[in-house]
């Protein structure tokens, strides 16, 4: 594994050069954000040594490097899913070239079925932390040291500091962002009604089907995650679930998708400054 990681990651720093700090990670139906970068240069997935590549519509599948405002951004435009058949070292691969590269906050979003009966239809939420309903889990195995900890901690997974200026972020903007639990299944098809009064009971406000591997990964290398959610249906209360597709998740995800982005460049802008601080001192 670790040889692979170095052959992509130099592979990437040969075509890019100077690599940022900021990494995002974007889901189904947020490819709008690679628009807001400046200058871009774009690998497709396919062409990077050992990068799984998935076929999901809505995911551009490709690492596109730009500024924004003078701020380098690396964005991972797709997400590899466990239902495409990946293993979980494979589908989390590309956060350990990410590591490897030198990027140490990772800004995620994600489409997800709200079990919350208070949520709204397209409503941006933050992520405070998951539920692993996964049938594995990406540090499974031999391990080896030089990928991080075997037994990493996960009580800090989705960073508080991070969700703070978030946070602090939203109030200044007067946009109401509020915190959830993500459930993470296998799929690819969608739960049940009996399965969303389950996740509800044991605590979960949001289900999806990828994010909670590479979070897993993410907090193993030391890199900082942020992950923001929009509800593309409703799953609770049961006499409220309907019939939902994929091209609903993704009207319903463009819907959102330039506010979200609009957030992002604002958070990007407030989160430079402190990773520069910190280099200084």
């Amino acid at each position: 594994m670790h040889k692979k990681v170095i052959k992509a990651a130099s592979y990437i720093k040969d075509i890019i050069g100077d690599v940022p700090q900021i990494a995002v990670g974007l889901g189904t139906g947020f490819s709008k954000f690679v628009t807001r970068l400046e200058n871009p240069i774009s690998i497709e997935y396919g062409d990077i040594p050992n990068f799984p590549h998935g076929e999901v519509e809505g995911h551009i599948n490709a690492l596109i490097v730009g500024t924004i405002d003078g701020i380098g951004v690396l964005c991972l435009a797709g997400r590899i899913h466990y239902y495409e058949g990946w293993e979980m070292q494979e589908l989390t691969f590309p956060i350990r070239v990410l590591k490897h590269l030198g990027v140490e906050c990772l800004l995620m979003s994600n489409a997800s079925g709200g079990l919350n009966e208070d949520y709204v239809k397209g409503e941006v939420l933050l992520v405070k932390d998951h539920i692993n309903l996964l049938p594995g889990n990406p540090l499974r195995g031999k391990h080896d040291e030089r990928l991080g900890l075997r037994f990493p901690d996960m009580s800090d997974a989705y960073n508080m500091d991070l969700r703070v200026l978030a946070m602090r972020l939203a109030v200044k903007m007067n946009i109401d962002l509020r915190e959830g639990v993500y459930a993470a299944m296998q799929g690819p098809s969608l739960e049940t009604p009996a399965e969303y009064k389950m996740l509800h009971i044991i605590g979960a406000d949001l289900v999806g089907m990828s994010t909670v591997p590479e979070v897993i990964v993410a907090n193993q290398c030391g890199i900082k995650v942020l992950v923001f959610s929009i509800v593309t249906n409703i799953c609770y209360p049961p006499e409220n679930v309907q019939k939902t597709t994929i091209e609903d998740v993704l009207a319903v995800g463009n819907e959102s998708a330039d506010s979200l982005s609009d957030f992002l460049v604002d958070f990007i802008k407030e989160l430079n400054p402190r990773l520069q601080n910190k280099d200084e001192g």
